[in-house]
């Protein structure tokens, strides 16, 4: 296993326990996150004005890489055997006793449903243990609400604003209202874009993570050898389809000579089918606006957030709609437990502390699902 990534703030490197000295009150002290729905174990530990105190990630990119991907049982015995002692280690870092916690915070869903009970399950014993509240915390609501973060961006976000949920498992156009209140404006038909990125990865023989590999090869290859199909593009709505164009260059593939493939046309099919992913979001996102004209901000999230051909193609749509392009600093985009942690601090800001210890874990558990009136 790779050792952890850690990240603090100065808040934690002053002295344990120095922020939390005057705070009394359950609303006022941090908030513990834990993110454990995929293939990423992650624990963080936010203060309640936003300020990230400890961060740790471990990634299991080299345990899954023999398989060419995630393997949910190897995942979820990853997230049993290193939670508690990263939970532990982040607790020490800053000065803290999950007694001294606002409340613990996991993800319960959607995600691999073996990580989501390993860290749900985790966490509401701490809270048990430790007499603190428990709560459950929605993965795409963490992604949706991590551009309100104070700190990220120069002005704070204000609602409402459009959101384009970019990820390996999710792709969707979701009007974000308020906290607790969601509206979906389209979604993916067939893959989510990150996926179709880690299967065209797949093709091209890269290793994982896909996409990530994709983007750095198509950084130097001809975006305009391959016209690839651009899925739904000018349609009406805001939905996506990307099983078409991961098909087109399949079949693209399939008819090079036999053997290795010459590593400049590996970079041009990477770099077209970027292109070609960059105008189709490009084109839904110009719908998604027009249906809603009192968006604030247009904000980017999930893993192919990080994409930067991706967010240059936003970036340009916003523009030109007289807004600005809202993207999490890239270690951000991935999942994470900061995002986790700040979801539970906005809901307890918003009134929404529901019971998170009478919620199962959920495999599936769409954004709307949670709009209040």
């Amino acid at each position: 296993m790779p050792d952890f990534v850690e990240e603090k703030s100065a808040a934690a490197q002053i002295g344990p326990n120095a922020a939390f000295a005057a705070q009394t009150s359950s609303e006022h002290r941090a908030v513990l996150g834990i993110e454990t729905s995929c293939d990423e174990t992650a624990v963080a530990i936010v203060a309640a004005d936003g300020t990230v105190l400890v961060e740790r990630l471990l990634s299991q990119f080299e345990d899954h890489a023999p398989f060419g991907g995630v393997v949910p049982e190897i995942a979820a015995r990853a997230h049993l055997r290193h939670l508690p002692a990263m939970t532990r280690a982040a607790l020490d870092a800053a000065g803290l006793r999950a007694q001294d916690l606002g409340a613990i915070a996991a993800t319960s869903g959607p995600g691999l449903i073996g990580g989501l009970l390993v860290g749900a399950g985790f966490g509401k014993g701490l809270a048990l243990a430790a007499g603190r509240p428990f709560m459950a915390i929605n993965h795409l609501e963490g992604h949706a609400l991590t551009a309100r973060l104070p700190g990220l961006v120069p002005q704070p976000v204000r609602f409402p604003y459009l959101l384009l949920l970019l990820s390996g498992g999710h792709c969707q156009c979701v009007a974000v209202e308020g906290v607790g209140r969601y509206r979906r404006l389209g979604g993916t038909i067939d893959d989510a874009v990150g996926e179709a990125f880690d299967k065209v990865a797949k093709l091209l023989g890269l290793p994982i993570p896909g996409g990530p590999a994709l983007e750095r090869l198509a950084m130097t290859g001809d975006a305009a050898r391959y016209a690839f199909p651009r899925p739904l593009l000018g349609r009406a709505g805001c939905d996506f389809s990307f099983s078409g164009l991961k098909t087109a260059v399949s079949q693209v593939i399939a008819q090079l000579p036999p053997g290795a493939i010459a590593a400049e046309t590996v970079a041009d099919i990477a770099a077209s089918f970027q292109r070609a992913v960059a105008e189709v979001l490009a084109d839904r996102a110009t719908h998604a606006l027009a249906a809603m004209p009192e968006a604030t901000v247009l904000v980017v999230a999930g893993g192919v957030a990080a994409n930067q051909s991706i967010r240059a193609s936003l970036t340009a749509v916003a523009a030109r709609h007289g807004l600005a392009l809202v993207a999490p600093p890239l270690r951000y985009c991935g999942d994470n437990a900061v995002m986790i942690a700040w979801a539970a601090i906005e809901r307890r800001r918003a009134g929404l502390m529901e019971n998170g210890m009478d919620l199962r874990p959920l495999p599936r558990w769409p954004l709307e699902s949670l709009s209040i009136s």
